[in-house]
């Protein structure tokens, strides 16, 4: 009997929104801009991935990476906390990083 997994197309948005923010980050320290957000974003697509996969070995068979993430997150499991904020920096980071760039763009 197999475990429960999130369906392929989830995990190809979510590699692909890990690498293209690693890839951005580094390539934003490059043209030295938002460094210190930059560096602290690359610290996270590291970590969190690799949290979330250590942490998930241990699920329930029929209980998929998302339902095990939200039951740990509603018992207060520092990882889960760890890795729903630290999604929600990505978020914010590529905010900043699509208005800055925005701007930049409006100016010439």
């Amino acid at each position: 009997m197999y475990w429960e997994t999130l369906p392929d197309w989830v995990w190809i948005i979510y590699y692909f929104f890990i690498i293209a923010t690693l890839g951005f980050a580094i390539f934003s320290i490059i043209q030295k801009k938002m460094i210190i957000l930059s560096t602290i974003t690359i610290v996270l697509t590291i970590t969190i991935p690799i949290s979330n996969i250590i942490n998930s070995i241990g699920r329930e068979k029929g209980v998929d990476e998302f339902e095990h993430l939200v039951t740990h997150l509603q018992q207060g499991s520092t990882w889960s906390i760890y890795a729903i904020i630290g999604f929600l920096y990505l978020l914010v980071w590529w905010v900043l990083l699509l208005i800055k760039n925005k701007k930049k763009a409006i100016r010439y």
